[in-house]
């Protein structure tokens, strides 16, 4: 599973946040409990003093050192349920002004080993949701969402088989595709006509493979090529974050790429366009390509190359039916 830089740095930046708030909110109502019962700033005092004087003695040697020890650990032992009743008489659970860690898997590390720790996880799962509902609408475009009432049940005389009976087929296609998502697993192209579904789709798919962990990108193509093009010309905007965008859409787990072909054709975009899907296929990265033109259309706009890798490594689904956009506007 490849973490998306960029995402990652917002989720540390939370957690770290996260972190020093709670060590500020701890503090804060250790001095107002002092404030009222100071004999129990005085018990935490004794406290740490008894474990250094416990240290002391079991480094001095000497004497019975284990006899020693065994007094200090009762006079503790003291200490603490003293200390925890008079925090709970002040109405307090009595661990409430201890520095232990939210997260007792990592100790508040954020990583066990190298691996980040759960918790870390589910802020950079928020924090991916949150980048992709720049794009997306991941509450309402989510395959239970999805209606097959616009598609109609009349059989197509040239296949026998009605748009809606087609469609339902590219649904399971697609759910099962976010369902077993593994990076390198699968690659989809969908294509047809605007307003049939693709980007609805590919927005479900980006949603649940995120859901799951997985570093996910969408885009549209005329915002992948132009993170290339800033980067290589620094043409407009920061260059290096347009780098680093240009390098997310290589190496995250899934790549949608939205409405190829709306981008302008120009060597620059072709080669780009080519880049992407030659470096994730070598690299065992899947993509999801969504476009209005199909693999013929594609090899004469763009190369017989990115044709290929499309037909070749990608599993097409083909989007038939009505303009959807049109009927709903029609229903008012």
């Amino acid at each position: 599973m490849a973490l998306d830089g960029k995402i990652l740095r917002r989720a540390l930046e939370r957690y770290e946040e996260a972190g020093r708030l709670r060590s500020e909110n701890t503090r804060r109502l250790r001095g107002k409990i002092y404030g009222r019962d100071p004999r129990i700033g005085e018990l935490d005092a004794l406290l740490r003093a008894s474990v250094a004087e416990a240290a002391a003695v079991a480094l001095r040697g000497g004497g019975d050192p284990e006899k020693a020890v065994a007094a200090i650990q009762e006079k503790n032992l003291a200490y603490q349920e003293e200390r925890a009743r008079r925090i709970r008489a002040l109405g307090y659970p009595e661990k409430c002004i201890d520095d232990a860690p939210a997260c007792p898997k990592c100790n508040d590390r954020g990583y066990v080993g190298t691996k980040p720790c759960d918790c870390l996880m589910q802020l950079y799962r928020e924090e991916q949701r949150r980048e992709l509902s720049r794009l997306l609408d991941l509450q309402g475009e989510n395959f239970g969402a999805f209606r097959l009432r616009y598609y109609s049940d009349q059989p197509d005389p040239k296949t026998g088989r009605s748009p809606r009976k087609h469609m339902e087929m590219v649904w399971h296609s697609c759910r099962h595709f976010a369902e077993t998502f593994e990076p390198g697993n699968a690659n989809l192209f969908l294509t047809g006509a605007p307003g049939l579904g693709k980007t609805f789709l590919s927005a479900c798919i980006a949603g649940l493979v995120s859901e799951k962990g997985y570093s996910v990108v969408y885009d549209t193509a005329v915002n992948v090529v132009s993170y290339f093009e800033d980067a290589r010309f620094g043409r407009r905007g920061d260059p290096e974050e347009a780098e680093a965008d240009a390098k997310r859409c290589l190496r995250c787990d899934l790549l949608i790429l939205d409405d190829l072909g709306t981008e302008m054709n120009t060597s620059f975009s072709v080669s780009t366009i080519y880049e992407v899907l030659n470096t994730r296929l070598r690299e065992g990265k899947s993509t999801v390509v969504s476009s209005n033109l199909g693999i013929e259309e594609i090899e004469r706009r763009y190369s017989p190359q990115i044709a290929s890798r499309l037909a070749g490594y990608y599993g097409e689904l083909k989007f038939y039916g009505n303009d959807i956009r049109k009927q709903i506007k029609a229903e008012g």
